[in-house]
């Protein structure tokens, strides 16, 4: 798992989604009073698919990307960016081969509210579902 994540920071370092994110990516959730914009991600599910000479991980892996501006229009760009970024995409994964990742759910812009330190905040939210199959070298 700790080359997937090291894989995906990689993929991220100057594209576009990590410039529209200000290369804010957290695994799991974001430190208190990070600045908006941001992504964090984390896996759902890693299930071990085996045959008798094959060893492949399928994971998923949700990505959420957060916006604090008064309009959709920047999370959207995100939402592309990020699209744009890992769906049917190359990507070096140590240790493995990478079969796919593909995106296979996301959720429209919708607004939520995020409890921070200083009271309560109203912000754009999207979460995108990747699918990543790798094989084990």
């Amino acid at each position: 798992m700790k080359n997937l994540t090291t894989a995906i920071y990689s993929q991220m370092a100057g594209s576009a989604f990590g410039t529209s994110i200000n290369s804010r990516l957290y695994k799991g959730q974001a430190p208190d009073g990070t600045s908006y914009p941001y992504s964090c991600y984390f896996v759902v599910t890693n299930t071990p698919e085996r045959t008798f000479t094959e060893d492949y991980r399928n994971v998923i892996v949700q990505f959420s990307l957060f916006s604090s501006d008064s309009g959709s229009t920047e999370i959207e760009n995100m939402a592309a960016a990020l699209e744009a970024l890992y769906d049917e995409q190359p990507m070096t994964v140590t240790g493995s081969t990478l079969i796919w990742m593909k995106l296979t759910t996301t959720t429209g812009a919708n607004k939520e509210d995020h409890i921070t330190p200083s009271g309560t905040q109203s912000v754009w939210v999207v979460h995108s579902d990747y699918e990543i199959m790798t094989s084990l070298d």
